[in-house]
Formats: C-alpha cells, sequence, structure tokens
C-alpha cells in the first residue's frame, strides 16, 4: 500500500513514516545539488536566510536536463546523495525535513535525521523519465547561472519515493543487506 502524503512535510507527519514505506510525495519540493548546498550554506552565513522556506521542506537531489519542447522539465533522475552530506546536517537543523536522492548517508546525517525529526527518502535510479512524469511544474528559483544545479521549484503529483531512513535512523539500506545476507 502506498503513503500517499502533501507537502509541507511536518515533523509530526515524518515521524509517522518508517523505513520500507513506499511513498507518494504530492505538493512543492525543491531540486539542489552539491554546488547548490554550498551556495546555500554561503548565503545563509552571509544574510541568515536561504534562498526559500526551508522550514517543513523537501529537496530533492537532482540536476534534471533541458525539457524538450512542450514538456515541463527534461530527465529528473536522483543524484548519489553522499554529495550533500558536508551540507545536510545544517539544512536538517535549520528545518528542513525531508530529502530525495540515492544511496547511503554518513553518520552525521543521520545523526542529524533523528535529532532533528528528519526523513530521507530514495527515488530509483535510472528511472528518469517516468519520475519526470509526475513533476507538472518548474520554476527556477535561485542560482540560475549554476545551469542544471540551480535551484528549482518544483510542483509534483504522487512522486514515488521509498523511506530509506526515518526519523529514528532505522536505515533501509543496512537492514536489507543483513537480511540479504542471511538468505
Amino acid at each position: 500500500m502506498d503513503i500517499k502524503i502533501t507537502t509541507p512535510l511536518t515533523k509530526e507527519n515524518a515521524q509517522k513514516l518508517k523505513a520500507g514505506d513506499i511513498v507518494k510525495i504530492t505538493g512543492t519540493i525543491y531540486t539542489a545539488r552539491d554546488a547548490a548546498h554550498k551556495r546555500m550554506i554561503e548565503d545563509y552565513d552571509k544574510t541568515g536566510k536561504f534562498p526559500f522556506d526551508i522550514e517543513n521542506s523537501i529537496i530533492y537531489y537532482c540536476g534534471p536536463s533541458p525539457a524538450k519542447p512542450g514538456d515541463t522539465i527534461g530527465s529528473a533522475g536522483p543524484t548519489t546523495s553522499y554529495r550533500m552530506d558536508a551540507y545536510s546536517p545544517f539544512i536538517i537543523k535549520n528545518g528542513q525535513t525531508g530529502m530525495i536522492g540515492k544511496g547511503d548517508r554518513n553518520s552525521d546525517v543521520i545523526e542529524a535525521i533523528k535529532k532533528y525529526k528528519s526523513v530521507y527518502f530514495a527515488a530509483t535510479g535510472g528511472a528518469a523519465a517516468l519520475i519526470s512524469s509526475h513533476i507538472k511544474k518548474c520554476d527556477v528559483i535561485a542560482y540560475e547561472d549554476l545551469g542544471a544545479e540551480a535551484i528549482r521549484k518544483l510542483y509534483v503529483e504522487d512522486f514515488p519515493v521509498i523511506v530509506v531512513i526515518d526519523t529514528e535512523g532505522n536505515n533501509l539500506y543496512e537492514t536489507q543487506r543483513t537480511k540479504y545476507k542471511t538468505l
């Protein structure tokens, strides 16, 4: 059974999600990869603000390809998440409740997820065209000079993800590897 959520993702709703849950997200999410994360923190250090309201937000680690004529967005598959690990604890501490990417996270990110009640979702790598069909609106809102790595505000409908690390630190990458080894 799919769990349907709408954004913003409150800490209360994040705590209801458990590692292994299949989730469909509807609402606003943001794209940002490592160059954008670095600049967000540099700008925050100067101004005390992020380029969008980080409170209860979900950031999708994605640098979409250009849209074909008539399309909302090009291919929009997930980026490997560890590239954001240096920046994520600070952003989570400041109110971010969800991240979407692929791959493991380091212990600092997992501790921040647990402490600040955030959640890490995985999107399926290699399914960028399918994922893109769930993106209904796309606007560049910051750092346009970064091209594919600019921050985009997306409106998504039934965007398919799976909870990999929940607010308690349960980590699907660990539990499923252990389970597989025993088979």
